[in-house]
């Protein structure tokens, strides 16, 4: 048999990885983590409310590297509910943000607890409740290992298939696994063993075994999550790694079409995950220094009677970045943030003007925009 794949290597699962190239990013990034750690303490970031967000925002960012649309509001209210905030105006919830709700909670609030198999196909059937256990007209198995069927991942014709990655055979499968798992638990306290680096050989190990029909990439970064979770010694999230790869989605299932397909040392996949990782640390420490402008800010016009959607807006341009309108926000730009009529967006900016919450930057007509007050 030629070694096609990665798991057909004569000494899989022993990876390897250049040492020289890795370790100065594995201190950078635990130096910034640190960083992280250290200034949203300071700020009084770790609050129940952040964490939700958080946990929404990487929930979220998983399902739609999958190319799926989950309800924000019914996950959130299933986030809040377990969590224990207190909503307004709860939205309902369904079987599904209940079953993603439950599965990302045990991941890691639970994360000093052992894995087990039970444990994972108990998150496969909070992943596909009910009608979700239904793909491509027939049924999912549900809370199970996949069936005899080859596991491949394929696109292009059907006369003319291309094969992007094919798993290991049904009938080591649960050998395989059984070595993973123990792998996972007895490596948390192997000291040379870096922890961001573990969450890296996780993720990749998880998704080549593809142990399930359907979810394999969602449950794989749940168990990086927890990985990571491991690494903090804390359930407190402070970041969503899997918004960050949703921003690069196609480098992601290039990297690891690539990896699957090379010897066992994963250099390549290792740099790329830890490269990955260290964005989303700067975003979270971007998002963390902006707090206290932001906390100012509604100290200030807390009383100022400002509707929904000024609130959504003003909150967009406080947070900054590539989604906050560095150069400010015109009319229509409002408009389509806020989802009101061309009338409305002119009267809420006026209103917000005459409020001291905006000023009007240079300009004028069309191009007039605006931008938080100094």
């Amino acid at each position: 048999m030629s070694s096609t794949w990665i798991w057909q290597q004569p000494s899989w699962p022993l990876f390897s990885w250049n040492e020289a190239i890795v370790a100065p990013r594995l201190r950078d990034v635990r130096l910034k983590s640190g960083v992280l750690i250290g200034k949203a303490s300071v700020s009084q970031l770790q609050d129940v409310q952040q964490a939700l967000d958080t946990l929404l925002q990487g929930i979220v960012a998983s399902s739609a590297i999958e190319n799926e649309t989950l309800n924000v509001q019914s996950v959130r209210s299933s986030l809040a509910r377990r969590l224990k905030v207190t909503e307004e105006h709860p939205y309902p919830v369904s079987e599904r943000s209940e079953g993603l709700a439950v599965m990302i909670m045990d991941a890691i609030q639970d994360y000093q607890q052992p894995l087990t198999l039970e444990r994972l196909l108990q998150w496969h059937a909070w992943l596909f409740p009910g009608e979700a256990g239904m793909l491509a007209g027939h049924s999912l198995k549900v809370g199970q290992l996949r069936g005899d069927e080859p596991m491949q991942v394929v696109s292009g014709r059907l006369d003319k298939p291309k094969v992007h990655f094919e798993s290991p055979p049904r009938d080591t499968l649960a050998a395989e696994f059984n070595q993973f798992i123990g792998w996972f638990n007895h490596s948390r306290n192997e000291q040379t063993l870096d922890p961001i680096l573990r969450a890296a050989l996780c993720h990749l190990w998880f998704v080549t075994l593809h142990p399930f029909e359907d979810g394999n990439g969602r449950i794989a970064r749940a168990l990086t999550d927890m990985a990571l979770a491991q690494a903090d010694n804390q359930s407190i999230r402070l970041y969503a790694m899997s918004v960050t790869i949703l921003e690069r989605r196609n480098d992601y299932y290039r990297i690891l079409e690539q990896t699957q397909r090379g010897e066992l040392d994963v250099t390549a996949w290792v740099v790329w995950f830890i490269d990955i990782f260290d964005q989303t640390l700067d975003q979270a420490i971007a998002a963390i220094d902006g707090t206290p402008q932001k906390t100012r800010f509604w100290r200030e016009h807390q009383g100022a009677g400002l509707s929904p959607e000024q609130t959504k807006v003003l909150n967009r341009l406080l947070d900054g970045g590539e989604r906050g309108f560095e150069e400010g926000i015109s009319a229509s730009q409002y408009q389509k943030v806020a989802k009101v009529s061309k009338a409305t967006a002119t009267r809420h900016l006026a209103d917000l003007l005459q409020k001291g919450c905006i000023d009007k930057l240079p300009g004028g007509g069309r191009s007039t925009r605006y931008q938080i007050k100094q």
